[in-house]
């Protein structure tokens, strides 16, 4: 094993935050070994321009916030990969691999800055470039105009205020509580009611399946919130969903030990809506991901995301 392994990320603050996040436990694990972060710019970075929800549909199953990450991995460029997890396709690059996810999570819900759903007066402008978010909102405020917006998270927090400011904003609690802007949340949402997105909060760690970095970080990671981010995922490839779907999923560890995980799929103007949940032993996230998603398509999942799609 060489003495150095050279780490990939995003260039954002809060690319670097994870990084270090992620990188605290492994060095202290392993001293002797020296680790380099290497700044890797994704398409998602380099194009600022706010896209059309027309055109956010279309990007579905895309990854343009880890394609070149992923790249520069496979050739060799890094040795390892820090992702936020929900930006990941489920199916990643051929000869790569995830490692057990680290733990503990970053909290898993979405959150509204600028004000409170219910006090928005009608066609208040909300922010978001998500479609699963924009699916949810309107499924709870139809009277909502919802405004496509990108950037990073200050860029995104910044539009409630000055010129042409939006009513709100809609963000992940995860990235705030990384930057320390817990601050300016007005409300947390239920992730009962508006589920997050598959792997929000958690870090993706990916690495080349045969390489010295693969077999030193092997024993790296949390089995528990791992089992909570597989069955997300598992049921979001199941239902043949990208990582910019309106798919929402969230799996937790209750008392019981038990496995928890509850989804829905919403159409885009909020207008349908299947849902499941169930609970399942964790040592198995695949099998309850896989049921929750026949109950899905048996409700129309298919139909809905068809119609995103189109």
């Amino acid at each position: 094993m060489s003495d150095l392994v050279r780490i990939g990320s995003r260039a954002s603050k809060l690319a670097r935050k994870q990084v270090a996040e992620w990188l605290a436990p492994v060095a202290e694990e392993f001293p002797s070994v020296r680790f380099k972060r290497e700044v890797i710019l994704e398409g998602g970075d380099q194009d600022r321009v706010t896209p059309t929800l027309a055109e956010v549909a279309k990007s579905a199953g895309g990854s343009a916030f880890s394609s070149n990450q992923e790249e520069a991995l496979v050739a060799g460029r890094v040795d390892v990969i820090v992702h936020s997890l929900k930006d990941l396709p489920t199916t990643v690059h051929k000869g790569t691999l995830l490692l057990t996810t680290p733990g503990p999570r970053e909290d898993v819900r979405d959150v509204l800055c600028g004000a409170v759903l219910a006090d928005l007066p009608p066609r208040a402008r909300v922010g978001t470039g998500a479609p699963r978010r924009v699916a949810q909102l309107l499924a709870l405020r139809p009277d909502l105009e919802v405004v496509p917006i990108r950037g990073n998270v200050p860029g995104r927090l910044a539009r409630t205020k000055g010129r042409d400011r939006l009513d709100a904003v809609v963000l992940a609690a995860a990235g705030l509580n990384r930057l320390g802007l817990m601050p300016e949340v007005h409300e947390i949402l239920d992730p009962a009611v508006f589920p997050p997105s598959p792997g929000q909060g958690a870090l993706g760690i990916q690495v080349r399946a045969d390489s010295p970095a693969a077999r030193l970080l092997a024993g790296t990671g949390d089995p528990q919130v791992d089992a909570c981010v597989r069955a997300e995922r598992f049921l979001l490839a199941d239902l043949h969903g990208g990582c910019s779907v309106p798919v929402g999923a969230w799996g937790r560890i209750g008392p019981d030990g038990l496995l928890h995980l509850s989804a829905a799929v919403t159409s885009l103007d909020g207008a349908r809506q299947a849902v499941s949940a169930g609970t399942g032993p964790a040592e198995d996230p695949e099998k309850l991901a896989g049921s929750l998603a026949a109950e899905l398509l048996d409700q129309g999942a298919a139909e809905i995301l068809a119609t995103f799609r189109a």
